[in-house]
């Protein structure tokens, strides 16, 4: 078994793309191996901002020689009527590189079995390789010198080593070596003799070529620099994502802002130094400080410079913030929302004024609904969107909620207004905190409902490229909050109050309500098994979703066979046959009379354990029924009446899910 490394050496490529060939690279690998029918063990994709590298370990030195047979033409177009080969049979013999006495005769046509002698892998990966390289997907790719082909940044080395050999590669118009090169402050090359010296030959030209690695160090420096004054660091996955991917030797440095800019909104100056600038945020006693680390891609011990250059720029923009901040809040919050007119929500849906008179009606639906006091709904949902109209949000978009739930406080608003200002938008992402208060869930449903009916209304239904308005995410928002907070909201009645709440009317209902039924299924599929989840889809379970998933919990855990069985045996009887009068005169046996009774007795329960227990109390009386009674009566009378009987039987199964789908 042999080991093979490549590396591509690139100009420094964007963060985002990074991660995804990451991904695509291993899948490539392995799908092509496995094409060629070349054993490995395992493959390793490491990364950094200027290389792409491969390692392939426990890698066949040889495809395995294989034998393959090709039908040819009848045997009477093959050969004549002498037994001679014909022009055809010639042909196909020629084809096939073999002799016409190696053809054979089956079930008459003319066979060739053709032994080929497997590539060897080097070749494989030589003639490949370039293709693969250069099949990769990602944005804004550009084209460089005098070549057609385009890549995410210029190529400018490549490293090519099976075991201890260099093995040929030609990508575009750079010829493999066994040199690769380190740190950009690092002037010298570097020679990789086989791959198993790649890591740590690279660490000694300042390179953890590792991501998993360089991400383990990232944190590992910055909460040691943070403990030296005593704080603590917040990083979140994305930030420590793209922090990784723009670095390949991270020092932890720590710098400081004066003390005045922490009179601005802690969300503002957090999300200049995390989005804008790629900095960490230091907290103490759990509240933020003057100080943040950045993560320098550095060799050396001097670093004024990097304070002082990190300083300048994060003054720059604090100092714009607190510019913004002063005059923003010179009006109230509410003067804001007369602004909102002027600011188009999507084309055809009216202004984000528009919208916001709509999230008032349909929370004010949901309110009553829930028997809930409407004062501070309504005034949260008023005011919701006023802070799209303010400078601040106009420069940090991502902002939105935060600084209208602190322009709201400074307006004198009361707490339960600013807390649904701030959580409408909330969760913001599918693992992120749910909205706490009432406020918050009722306007956040309310303003994902409206995004959702929009996007549907407006005929731009989410693909499986585009997701317009972030509608999936507004989905799985809304049946999150509703689930969690156990909330008796009819989503379905509210569908169609948000539909006819637009300015432009759209027969789009049915597929509204379809798109939201997929995003609960898909939520619910890491608990729950798939069957049971579909099965528990009778009626309609957005008219109670808080239903739908007392059912789904009581079906998971659900054992009796017999039930399941009777169940399913009732709905292959009926069909689509189904009578609603029972006429106990026409009862021909007690074991009819006796089932009757029995279903009579069951009372409904949201408590389906109980229910279920009833259900399964059942069965005794069922069997004796289908022992002893034909439902197919000559009597259409008596048929129809027994028909009628396991129609009422049908509809308490159905109470709880379709059994019929249950495995």
């Amino acid at each position: 078994m042999s080991k093979y490394l490549l590396e591509i050496g690139v100009e420094e490529l964007p963060y985002k793309f990074i991660t995804s060939a990451e991904t695509q690279l291993k899948e490539t690998f392995e799908k092509f191996l496995g094409a060629n029918n070349i054993n490995y063990g395992k493959i390793d994709v490491l990364t950094t901002p200027r290389r792409l590298a491969v390692i392939i370990d426990e890698l066949a030195d040889a495809q395995p020689d294989s034998v393959k047979t090709f039908k040819g033409p009848i045997k009477k177009i093959a050969y004549d009527e002498n037994g001679n080969l014909s022009k055809a049979g010639e042909g196909f013999a020629k084809k096939n590189g073999i002799e016409p006495s190696d053809l054979y005769i089956e079930d008459d046509y003319v066979w060739a079995k053709v032994e080929q002698k497997g590539k060897s892998t080097k070749d494989v990966l030589t003639e490949n390789i370039p293709n693969i390289i250069l099949k990769l997907q990602g944005s804004h790719f550009m084209r460089w010198a005098e070549h057609e082909e385009k890549f995410s940044r210029p190529i400018r080395w490549i490293v090519s080593v099976y075991n201890n050999d260099e093995l040929k590669i030609k990508i575009l118009d750079i010829e493999s070596s066994k040199y690769s090169r380190g740190h950009r402050s690092y002037g010298k090359p570097i020679e990789i003799n086989n791959p198993d010296e790649y890591k740590s030959k690279l660490k000694e030209g300042f390179v953890i070529a590792d991501q998993n690695e360089r991400r383990a160090k990232i944190i590992e420096v910055a909460n040691a620099k943070a403990s030296e004054i005593g704080a603590t660091t917040r990083i979140s996955d994305d930030l420590l994502e793209e922090v990784t991917n723009i670095c390949e030797w991270p020092v932890a440095v720590i710098c400081n802002f004066d003390e005045e800019y922490l009179n601005i909104p802690d969300e503002v100056t957090i999300t200049v130094m995390e989005s804008h600038q790629r900095y960490f945020a230091l907290f103490k006693d759990g509240k933020l400080t003057n100080n943040f680390i950045t993560i320098a891609n550095y060799i050396g011990d001097e670093f004024e410079n990097i304070k002082a250059g990190n300083l300048r720029v994060i003054k720059a923009r604090l100092d714009d913030a607190v510019f913004f901040v002063k005059n923003d809040t010179k009006k109230k919050l509410e003067e804001y929302v007369e602004n909102l007119k002027g600011m188009t929500f999507q084309k055809g849906m009216g202004s984000v004024y528009d919208k916001t008179q709509r999230l008032i009606k349909l929370s004010k639906q949901i309110c009553e609904r829930l028997g809930v006091n409407e004062t501070d709904v309504i005034r949260s949902a008023y005011l919701c969107k006023a802070d799209l109209a303010t400078h601040l949000v106009f420069e940090f978009t991502e902002l939105q909620g935060f600084i209208g739930a602190d322009y709201a406080r400074i307006s004198g608003e009361n707490e339960a207004v600013v807390q649904g200002i701030k959580e409408h938008y909330f969760p913001l992402n599918a693992d992120s905190e749910l909205a706490q208060s009432k406020e918050g869930q009722i306007v956040g449903i309310a303003d994902k409902l409206d995004n959702i009916c929009a996007v549907f209304a407006s005929g731009k239904k989410p693909t499986g490229s585009s997701d317009p308005l972030g509608v999936r995410r507004a989905a799985l928002g809304i049946i999150k909050t509703i689930i969690e907070n156990n909330l008796d909201i009819n989503l379905s009645e509210l569908i169609s109050s948000a539909l006819e709440l637009l300015p432009v009317q759209a027969d789009c209902k049915a597929d509204v309500e379809e798109f939201i039924i997929q995003r609960l299924t898909i939520f619910l599929a890491d608990t729950y098994k798939k069957d049971i989840l579909e099965a528990c889809l009778v009626g309609n379970p957005l008219e109670n979703l808080s239903d739908y998933i007392k059912r789904v919990k009581a079906i998971s855990v659900f054992e009796s066979p017999m039930t399941v069985e009777n169940a399913n045996r009732v709905i292959r009887i009926l069909k689509d046959s189904s009578f609603d009068i029972i006429d106990e005169d026409l009862f021909q046996y007690d074991e009819e009379r006796n089932l009757y009774e029995a279903i009579k007795s069951i009372s409904y329960t949201d408590n389906y354990s109980d229910y279920l227990t009833q259900l399964v109390g059942l069965n005794s009386k069922i069997d004796a029924f289908f022992d002893k009674v034909l439902v197919m009566d000559k009597d259409e009378n008596i048929k129809n009446n027994r028909i009628a009987l396991l129609t009422l039987l049908k509809g308490h199964y159905n109470l709880v899910a379709d059994f019929s789908k249950v495995k």
